[in-house]
């Protein structure tokens, strides 16, 4: 993203305490360890930290000026200061600014779960299309939206954008400044619902999305009940699901899936009906794009899931489904059904705790092995303070204290060529199994 100061100006109603207007363009930056010598500074306010504080840093790091809060700090080896009563908001009309600027076609996306995934399945789909820019993995919020925005550029057709939420409000500002052509909500479960204590709140927070929608725009939303009790019907709204009639699924395997959707045919690499779910979210996209439906199937086809998400590896005989990026019982459940239903014995679940689940967090895991008794499975093993509600009546289950002691039982007294499915919140750290069992425990 490179402005000039006119531009800057303009975009952030800023007072200019020092410099003068001129053809020169200048970048962004809002840590002083990557400052270039075209970078204004940028000092947002965390809260453990004040980028005021390095303002001198990053002009001695070689940024050619920065925004302000304080009107009398004006640096003087600094050409341009610029005097804000909030660095970040101007950073996300800069970004706003600049999106209209190029005006990519820009899709965001939001949901309780999948929506990375969905977010990666419409990469892959539309950079067939022409020159695409997504969030990159954790560039969910403001400061990744402005981010992501940063990195577009004249030739940039595409915009795809991932949005994360905690709280109200949240997604009303990333829709605010990035004004989405399409918005996507992948679903509305109960991950969070410990921050916003109910099913109907979380639908709400996810349907903020629709805010700021261009109003020749259209909404693509599961079709979840509630979704359609709050919808203001403002916008064009698509719903997708596994019960629509225009889908029917040809093949299922423990690796791919075949299906078709409005007469025309698709296929993932990945399996699980929810990859399906998602796929048709992306398949409603590209088709209000104007996307041909070979271009969308292409796209799908060569989509690969990223680290933590379905990540299989065999493990000295055993073979690793690594599915620990995040879960909440939506998610776990999905993958529980997929795994069971579609993998050959011997089969066992690795399973950890779900996080932000609130009051009933000792529920939402009790349901979880009531669920897997719903299918064959050799062990269920668990460990953290909520896995151990994971209590299945009709599988053996075992619970540890640790992922070590955990993985010494996986090495010692599974059968050799077991399909293992591990399964738990990020925070879980499920990838130090792994890394147990490829040292040998």
């Amino acid at each position: 993203m490179k402005l000039n100061l006119s531009e800057i100006i303009k975009a952030t109603s800023a007072e200019l305490l020092k410099g003068s207007e001129s053809a020169q363009l200048y970048s962004f930056s809002s840590d002083t360890r990557t400052i270039t010598q075209d970078d204004i500074y940028i000092p947002l306010k965390g809260e453990s930290f004040d980028g005021e504080n390095f303002i001198n840093n990053a002009v001695e790091a070689g940024a050619q000026g920065y925004f302000t809060r304080d009107k009398n700090k004006i640096s003087d080896n600094a050409q341009i200061v610029l005097y804000v009563n909030d660095p970040k908001e101007a950073y996300l009309k800069l970004a706003n600014f600049y999106k209209n600027k190029i005006n990519p076609f820009t899709i965001a996306i939001t949901g309780s779960s999948g929506k990375t995934t969905v977010k990666e399945m419409m990469y892959s789909v539309f950079k067939n299309a022409g020159e695409t820019v997504k969030s990159l993995l954790n560039h969910n919020n403001e400061i990744g939206l402005c981010q992501t925005i940063s990195a577009i550029n004249e030739q940039t057709k595409y915009l795809i954008i991932e949005m994360g939420m905690r709280g109200f409000g949240e997604i009303e500002l990333l829709s605010k400044y990035s004004q989405p052509d399409i918005g996507v909500i992948v679903n509305a479960g109960s991950a969070h619902i410990g921050r916003l204590g109910s099913l109907l709140n979380i639908a709400k927070a996810k349907f903020e999305i629709a805010k700021y929608l261009k109003s020749d725009g259209i909404l693509i939303a599961h079709d979840n009940p509630l979704i359609r009790q709050i919808n203001d019907n403002k916008h064009n709204t698509v719903y997708f699901s596994l019960n629509d009639k225009n889908l029917e699924i040809i093949e299922m395997s423990s690796n791919s899936c075949r299906f078709k959707y409005k007469n025309n045919e698709y296929k993932l690499n990945v399996a699980g009906e929810h990859n399906i779910q998602n796929a048709l979210s992306v398949i409603e996209a590209g088709l209000f794009a104007g996307l041909n439906p070979n271009i969308i199937a292409k796209g799908l086809k060569e989509f690969t899931p990223i680290e933590k998400r379905w990540d299989a590896e065999e493990i000295n005989g055993f073979k690793i489904i690594n599915d620990s990026y995040n879960s909440n019982p939506e998610s776990v459940k999905a993958a529980i059904k997929t795994f069971l239903t579609l993998t050959p014995n011997p089969k066992s679940l690795v399973l950890g705790d779900m996080g932000e689940l609130g009051l009933n967090e000792e529920e939402y895991h009790s349901e979880t092995g009531k669920f897997i008794d719903n299918f064959e499975c050799d062990y269920v093993l668990t460990t953290g303070e909520l896995a151990k509600f994971i209590q299945p009546q009709k599988v053996k289950t075992i619970h540890f204290e640790n992922k070590k002691e955990l993985a010494e039982f996986i090495q010692n007294n599974l059968p050799k060529h077991s399909n293992i499915l591990l399964k738990a919140s990020r925070f879980m750290k499920f990838e130090d199994i792994i890394t147990e069992l490829k040292n040998g425990v």
